[in-house]
């Protein structure tokens, strides 16, 4: 089980290709209103199916065990019906290269089939419904905007590469941007517990992100003072630009908190591979068997969004 938080603390359990997956809230208000409902719009914009995304298909329908009233709990989860588990029968003898097989052999001895699975970002996906709703009016917004290159907008161009790459049994990463309006002034702490370091902690808990960035990010260090700086335009904090991404000293500033994330390409690819056969002592020419993302950035905006309302409900709260 993994835990995040204090203040609004989440542990996501279950696996990929376990019955189930979930998470479980604690501290929340009796009063907050939920209903199955709520959960509607950020589940299917996670859900598979769509161009470049796994054929597995799940109904992704939220049980909700609701004890706030009683201990402050509320427990969400999430049947999983359609896992195959012969899909990862081979793994333990050749490990998937650019995934995490290896090292869950060497650390629990097993490949604790789906816990690094792009699945448990569902329960993740869940605990953002609740977070955004305790965080109400500060507003949280991701938006994929890039796909292998290409930028987002250019939709024939992107259709025509995911096209290319599920053709080919290969993979493609992306670009997340993610914007946060409303946040109020002073969140975070100086030094180890900055915005910047909450928000990196929590984003790099979805699988396969490979970098963060605020503001003018990377680009800041080709820069000079004058360009980088966000001068003051009036008394309430507001800047004429936005370098700093809406953080400075690690406190969020009052304008826009903005980053983006670097998704990396799915590990698990149908392409032939030259990798080590464990049990065999010896290279081979291996193909992943298996449903996969031909690119899981199309589905980690809303993923993005829920893990950053955990971070500031933590603050806020």
């Amino acid at each position: 089980m993994d835990v995040f938080g204090s203040r609004f603390r989440l542990e996501i359990f279950g696996a990929s290709h376990a019955p189930c997956v979930g998470v479980t809230l604690r501290d929340v208000p009796a009063a907050l209103p939920l209903s199955p409902d709520d959960f509607t719009a950020d589940l299917r914009r996670r859900k598979s199916g769509a161009p470049g995304t796994t054929p597995r298909i799940e109904d992704d329908l939220p049980q909700l065990d609701d004890r706030r009233a009683t201990d402050g709990t509320l427990t969400i989860t999430f049947a999983n019906r359609n896992y195959r588990d012969e899909d990862y029968k081979d793994f333990t003898d050749i490990p998937r290269p650019g995934h995490a097989d290896f090292v869950a052999m060497a650390r629990y001895g097993s490949l604790r089939d789906g816990w690094f699975s792009g699945r448990m970002t569902l329960p993740l996906v869940a605990a953002g419904v609740v977070a955004k709703k305790l965080i109400t009016p500060t507003l949280v917004e991701a938006r994929l905007t890039e796909v292998g290159g290409i930028a987002a907008a250019e939709t024939e161009a992107v259709a025509q590469a995911l096209e290319t790459a599920a053709r080919e049994g290969d993979s493609l990463g992306g670009i997340v941007e993610c914007r946060c309006t409303g946040v109020p002034v002073g969140l975070g702490e100086p030094f180890f517990d900055s915005l910047e370091s909450l928000l990196a902690h929590a984003v790099f808990s979805i699988p396969g992100i490979r970098g963060i960035e605020f503001g003018d990010g990377f680009a800041a260090a080709r820069m000079t003072g004058s360009a980088h700086n966000d001068p003051f335009i009036d008394t309430e904090g507001h800047t004429a630009r936005n370098g700093a991404g809406g953080i400075n000293g690690g406190l969020s500033n009052g304008n826009p908190i903005v980053f983006r994330v670097a998704v990396k390409p799915t590990s698990s690819i149908r392409k032939v591979q030259r990798t080590f056969d464990f049990a065999r002592g010896c290279l081979i020419d291996y193909a992943v068997p298996g449903r996969h993302d031909v690119c899981f950035a199309l589905r980690v905006p809303p993923v993005v969004e829920a893990v950053t309302a955990c971070v500031l409900a933590n603050l806020i709260l």
